[in-house]
C-alpha cells in the first residue's frame, strides 16, 4: 500500500519498469500533497487571534481535508489494484469465439474500473480545489503562498488523472459509456482549470509588489 511506503521508496518504484504505480497513482499523490498543504494553512490560521471570526469555518475544511486525504491515499492504491487484472485481461487467449467473447468481456469489465478510479481522483481534486479556494480567502496570509503552491499540485492531479480516463476509455468497445466518463471528464477539466487558475492568480496577486504609479 502507498501508505505504508516511505517517500524515496515511492520514488524509487514510480522510477522503476514496475507497471504499478504509475501516472494514476502519481496523480492522486499529487492531491495528497496539495491537500497537505492546505491542512498546514489551516492549521497556522487555527488558534490566532487574527482569525477568530472565521475560526470555526477553517477547522470544518481542516475536517474536509484530513478525510480527502485518506481519499487520495487510497485512490492512488486503487489505481493500481484496477490496473492489475487490466493487465492481465490483454493476455488471454482470443484463439476461438468463445474465447474472444470471453477476452471482450474482461477486457471491459477491467476497463471500466480502471476508468473509475481516475474519474474518483479528478472529484477530489474539483472538491480540494473549492476547499483551496476558501483557505485563499480565509487562511493566513502568511501561508497564502502555501495556498498557490497547493493549487497547482491539485491541478496537475485533475489533469494527469483524467489522461488515465482517456486512455481507457479509448480501448473500451461501449462507446456510449466512454463517451460520458469522457464528458463528465471533460466538464470537471474544465470547472476545475478554470477554478485553479482564478485562485492562483488571487494568490499571486496578494504575493507581488503593486507597480507604482
Amino acid at each position: 500500500m502507498i501508505e505504508e511506503n516511505t517517500l524515496r521508496e515511492f520514488l524509487e518504484v514510480l522510477s522503476s519498469k514496475a507497471p504499478v504505480p504509475g501516472g494514476g497513482g502519481a496523480s492522486a499523490l499529487g492531491g495528497a500533497m496539495g491537500n497537505a498543504l492546505g491542512q498546514m494553512v489551516a492549521n497556522l490560521t487555527i488558534g490566532k487571534k487574527r482569525y477568530q471570526d472565521v475560526e470555526d469555518d477553517v477547522r470544518e475544511l481542516l475536517e474536509r481535508m484530513v478525510r480527502l486525504q485518506q481519499d487520495f491515499v487510497n485512490l492512488a492504491d486503487l489505481d493500481a489494484e484496477v490496473f492489475t487484472p487490466l493487465a492481465a485481461a490483454y493476455g488471454l487467449p482470443s484463439g476461438t469465439e468463445e474465447e474472444k467473447a470471453h477476452k471482450d468481456q474482461v477486457m471491459e469489465e477491467n476497463l471500466l474500473a480502471a476508468s473509475l478510479a481516475p474519474v474518483q481522483i479528478m472529484e477530489k481534486a474539483v472538491e480540494m480545489l473549492d476547499i483551496l479556494a476558501e483557505l485563499a480567502q480565509k487562511g493566513s496570509r502568511m501561508a497564502v503562498s502555501d495556498v498557490g503552491v497547493g493549487v497547482q499540485f491539485v491541478r496537475a492531479s485533475l489533469l494527469g488523472a483524467v489522461m488515465n480516463v482517456y486512455i481507457n476509455t479509448k480501448s473500451m468497445k461501449n462507446r456510449e459509456k466512454a463517451g460520458e466518463l469522457n464528458a463528465y471528464a471533460d466538464r470537471m477539466v474544465e470547472e476545475g482549470t478554470k477554478k485553479a487558475d482564478a485562485i492562483y492568480s488571487q494568490v499571486l496577486g496578494k504575493l507581488r509588489p503593486q507597480a507604482q504609479s
